[in-house]
């Protein structure tokens, strides 16, 4: 499970990222920070038992209106440069606090309130000199040896806070510990409580053909699919679907179709199933998004589209749903 959550925020970063660079878009609700806080401390504790984790958390918390994927690679940022200033151990203290200021006390305030919350992540490690805090939101700029650091850390975090019109401040002292500080505008709306939905997997009995050059992820797709009661037929690439879809099209209920493959490509190999069988089931996969190259071969037929990496239930919405296609 706890790996689980890695890849779908890793996923949600991604997709957030790519955005980011399309314009700088996010998607901004009321959220509350302890919650966010608490989700992310937690799982990034789960692989740091070296540190002692405290949380100082304001009981009424202020809503703030954020892009959740976008403020919880800020927090994992600083407790991740948190970690590596205590090699040997120490103490990680997250402190959230509802703060009232006037509009010179957080320079260059732009949202026109006086309310804010306030985020503190404080470290008992080597600290920075002056020198290095005068440069640490630089893009680039990292103190770590070759290869261990892009420089990038505290200039994205840097940018996403004040992107949410916030403030970042930094105190630090060297042998003694850091203190990031980063004041996000407080909201009058209203939280929108998360609500958790009970998972039912949809299952089957049909063979699928499934096709993927990715030995991993056909072997753990596999396992999936086994696991929601299918029949499983694999092939490493385009030629080898085409060749164990002709042996055995009689008992094949649909494919589940890599659209980026060396030898034949997705695209290439769906015409030729299609030849074969005009009215044959294809679910289309893909590690990158719906994008112009999917559409086009989507609008050729191809009767569904899962991006990976997608969970056991997404996977069991999506094939059934493509075997119910008349």
């Amino acid at each position: 499970q706890s790996i689980e959550l890695y890849v779908q925020k890793a996923t949600e970063l991604t997709r957030q990222l790519l955005g980011f660079a399309r314009g700088g878009k996010y998607e901004i609700q009321p959220v509350n920070i302890n919650r966010l806080v608490e989700e992310n401390i937690d799982l990034f504790s789960r692989t740091r038992k070296e540190l002692l984790v405290k949380k100082e958390l304001e009981g009424k918390i202020w809503a703030t209106e954020v892009d959740e994927g976008q403020i919880s690679q800020v927090l994992l940022n600083l407790f991740v440069n948190a970690w590596e200033a205590m090699p040997n151990g120490g103490e990680l203290t997250i402190k959230t606090t509802n703060m009232k200021y006037h509009h010179s006390d957080i320079s260059n305030a732009s949202n026109g309130s006086d309310k804010y919350v306030s985020i503190a992540v404080t470290d008992t490690g080597v600290g920075m000199s002056k020198e290095t805090i005068e440069k640490i939101y630089d893009p680039f700029f990292t103190t770590k040896e070759m290869g261990r650091g892009t420089g990038l850390g505290l200039s994205s975090v840097y940018g996403i806070i004040r992107n949410h019109n916030g403030q970042i401040q930094v105190r630090s002292t060297q042998g003694k510990g850091t203190t990031f500080t980063f004041f996000l505008p407080a909201s009058e709306r209203e939280i929108i409580q998360k609500e958790e939905k009970l998972v039912k997997m949809l299952t089957g009995s049909e063979t699928i053909l499934l096709v993927d050059d990715e030995k991993m992820v056909l072997d753990v797709s596999s396992r999936l699919l086994r696991k929601l009661g299918y029949e499983v037929l694999t092939a490493e690439n385009g030629i080898e679907a085409v060749e164990t879809y002709e042996a055995n099209r009689n008992k094949i209920g649909c494919i589940i179709l890599d659209m980026i493959m060396p030898v034949q490509n997705g695209g290439a190999t769906y015409d030729r199933l299609k030849e074969l069988n005009p009215g044959i089931k294809v679910l289309l996969s893909s590690g990158y998004s719906l994008d112009n190259q999917a559409k086009e071969i989507m609008s050729r037929g191809c009767n569904g589209f899962i991006q990976k990496p997608f969970t056991l239930k997404e996977l069991s919405e999506k094939v059934r749903s493509v075997l119910c296609v008349n």
